[in-house]
């Protein structure tokens, strides 16, 4: 056994054994047959992080549209009370000054907000949300000002 080997086991990041200890083949699960599945899964007890983000609203969308044509997709997900990141640089400044006459009479209808971000970039919150500014929460100090 390596010095290496011997420190990550003596740290309980390896198996002593030289068997890699962190899955048990017992719990794998691969559905109805004996055949394992397509996807790679190191341990079925833990949850995918987008299912545990869908089940406790912790979603935000990103959306850049091609057109005005889009600016549905992106009422539909504000509306089901998704923060959306409306990223218009792809678009022509003439649908995309459409789609932020939309998005602003979107977030005014359902009480949310609506926040530049970026040049040509949006950031759409519903009502029950709200944004933090982080030069606001250092109280304008600076990073390097720590007396």
């Amino acid at each position: 056994m390596g010095s290496v080997r011997r420190a990550s086991a003596w740290l309980g990041l390896v198996d002593e054994n030289g068997g890699e200890g962190y899955y048990d083949e017992q719990y794998a699960d691969y559905g109805e047959g004996s055949e394992r599945p397509d996807t790679w899964v190191t341990d079925p007890r833990v949850r995918v992080a987008t299912e545990t983000a869908e089940e406790q609203g912790r979603r935000i969308a990103t959306v850049t549209p091609d057109g005005f044509r889009d600016a549905r997709g992106i009422g539909e997900l504000f509306r089901a009370g998704v923060p959306v990141i409306v990223n218009l640089t792809a678009m022509d400044p003439a649908d995309a000054k459409r789609v932020v006459d939309f998005a602003a009479g979107l977030t005014f209808g359902l009480r949310g907000s609506i926040e530049r971000v970026a040049t040509r970039v949006f950031l759409l919150t519903p009502a029950d949300y709200s944004v933090m500014n982080a030069d606001a929460r250092r109280g304008g100090d600076g990073f390097f000002n720590q007396n």
